[in-house]
């Protein structure tokens, strides 16, 4: 049973990034200026964003709006939300960063989560996004859409067969 006159302090959980400084991944950034330059593939991206972490974007969202004597409204209280970006085809797309810096350039308001690649795949397809959508505003913009974005989220690995790419699920 808790004691609730006794108090230890918060736990605050480690990040699962303790060395992290905002930069991009070298491996990533390099794919994706091969891929903006038609030089590098889809392939070598997708491999290049697998083991990387990313920064997803929170902002803050007005909840409660109160509105005193006068009738002047005051903030009662706000939560922090993921950003999700409407296309011109009406499609949700979750966004995410290689870095600080390409966030920072989005938007300097934007709080950024680290998470790994996959983890912010697995919260597209949940939050029923039809993309995630790496870089929007540069320096060179990824989208991960469809199949492709549901088989990453699940941890499949994209390879090449012959010409072509599949996804190879992992083993059970």
């Amino acid at each position: 049973m808790v004691d609730p006159h006794r108090f230890d302090g918060a736990r605050i959980l480690e990040s699962s990034f303790p060395d992290d400084t905002g930069a991009a991944d070298p491996a990533l950034s390099a794919a994706l200026a091969a891929f903006a330059a038609g030089s590098g593939g889809f392939a070598e991206v997708v491999q290049a964003l697998a083991p990387t972490r990313v920064l997803v974007p929170v902002v803050a969202v007005l909840g409660e709006v109160e509105v005193d004597d006068q009738g002047l409204a005051h903030d009662k209280s706000s939560d922090m939300a993921a950003v999700l970006l409407t296309g011109a085809d009406g499609r949700l797309a979750l966004l995410a960063f290689t870095s600080s810096d390409s966030l920072t350039r989005w938007s300097a308001e934007a709080r950024p989560v680290p998470v790994p690649a996959q983890v912010a795949a697995q919260s597209a397809v949940q939050e029923g996004a039809a993309a995630l959508v790496i870089d929007v505003a540069g320096p060179s913009q990824f989208v991960l859409e469809g199949e492709d974005l549901a088989a990453f989220a699940a941890g499949w690995t994209l390879t090449r067969v012959g010409d072509d790419l599949g996804w190879l699920r992992p083993a059970e």
